[in-house]
């Protein structure tokens, strides 16, 4: 390798080729400067295509590509007050006012809008709601294709009650979720994906807890297997969060969860106030299941945990005016996934998650509109933070 004779073009040519890249893939080139000396002289056009990256040497590509990305479970919506019925039949009668979610679903959306090929797998009924949530979703970057339609089953829904003035959420049930079906299709997307995400709460029916276990032991030994917790009274068990744990290679919960998860796998956990608490949790789980690579752990306003076998990084959180805190958890979970994937050290994975997690929260629903520009307002900000 030697230098150009001419680097005034030289440093044209690659000014304009690290501009030309996407925020979010620009920071994927990762440099490793040896000292390259030729004849005594440091090569000028070298630190030229580092440019910012505040590393030494020769360049090391990592794949920019779309990733595949399954979201597995539930699709539904949440009814508000005044379209909720406490008679299924009548709420899904009901012009749905409210957000359409499910948190396998958001995370589809969420993933998809970071530039990967996100698919959601989860099953709708033959009705109203479930025409109108595909109507929603066609226009998202999440891959509807392989969503399942029952003909017997209805869409999924979540009506809200209220009861001296506290909100009361009933999940109800069975919902065409209930019934995922293991097909062809849906196996050979678990073979090939790059990143799977699925949860508790869809595993509350034997039939699409066996589907979704069986795409997660089918999913190749490279997937990122994420296991996110959601517990919902009364629709999680020991049994689901062991098995589920022995397939997964990330777990994600919040910090209120921790010790009622240790609890059901029958593990010591810290004292609440104890600070130290959290990460104990956290290793506690690595050392007991071996597929385990990362616990993440949610903490509403305070930022989130990220915890591995040798090592753990705290982020404070991102102040925000928050709208509601719908899918702001399966937006952190979907952005720690597609930065884990191209090889982040925890600190951007964290600031990666905070980022979308408090965008998501300081809007209304679980899907909100992303403009182009915040898009790339909130990415850099993440490409600056991996370069401190």
């Amino acid at each position: 390798m030697c230098c150009p004779k001419n680097p005034d073009l030289f440093e044209t040519l690659a000014q304009s080729f690290h501009s030309s890249l996407e925020p979010r893939d620009q920071w994927l080139i990762q440099f490793r400067v040896d000292e390259l000396n030729l004849g005594g002289q440091s090569c000028h056009w070298q630190s030229l295509l580092a440019g910012s990256v505040r590393s030494r040497a020769t360049a090391k590509w990592v794949s920019m590509e779309p990733r595949l990305i399954l979201g597995i479970g539930e699709l539904l919506w949440d009814l508000l007050p005044a379209k909720s019925a406490t008679n299924t039949a009548l709420a899904q009668q009901a012009t749905p006012v409210g957000s359409l979610g499910g948190a396998p679903a958001n995370f589809a959306v969420m993933a998809g809008r970071l530039g990967n090929h996100a698919v959601i797998l989860s099953r709708i009924g033959r009705d109203d709601l479930g025409r109108q949530a595909v109507n929603i979703l066609d226009p998202l970057p999440a891959d509807t294709e392989y969503l399942q339609v029952d003909p017997a089953q209805q869409t999924g829904i979540v009506t809200v009650d209220f009861k001296d003035g506290q909100p009361h959420y009933v999940i109800h049930e069975p919902a065409a979720w209930d019934f995922l079906e293991l097909t062809d299709d849906w196996v050979r997307l678990a073979e090939r994906a790059d990143a799977i995400c699925f949860g508790s709460l869809a595993q509350r029916s034997l039939e699409s807890r066996q589907t979704i276990q069986t795409l997660a032991a089918q999913a190749s030994s490279k997937c990122v297997r994420v296991f996110d917790v959601n517990l919902r009274t009364p629709f999680y068990s020991s049994e689901v969060i062991q098995e589920s744990l022995e397939l997964a290679t990330v777990m994600k919960m919040n910090d209120a969860e921790v010790p009622m998860v240790l609890g059901l796998l029958g593990l010591p956990a810290n004292e609440p106030d104890d600070p130290s608490a959290l990460r104990f949790g956290a290793e506690r789980l690595l050392a007991e299941f071996p597929t385990l690579q990362m616990v993440a752990i949610t903490c509403g306003g305070h930022g989130s945990l990220l915890v591995t076998p040798d090592a753990a990084h705290h982020h404070p959180g991102v102040a925000v005016k928050v709208a509601d805190t719908i899918g702001a958890g399966d937006a952190f979970t979907a952005a720690i996934t597609h930065y884990l994937m191209r090889g982040a050290p925890l600190p951007v994975l964290n600031e990666a998650g905070n980022r979308w997690g408090s965008w998501v929260a300081s809007q209304a629903g679980a899907m909100p509109p992303l403009s182009d520009d915040v898009r790339a307002s909130i990415e850099s900000t993440i490409e600056g933070h991996s370069l401190k």
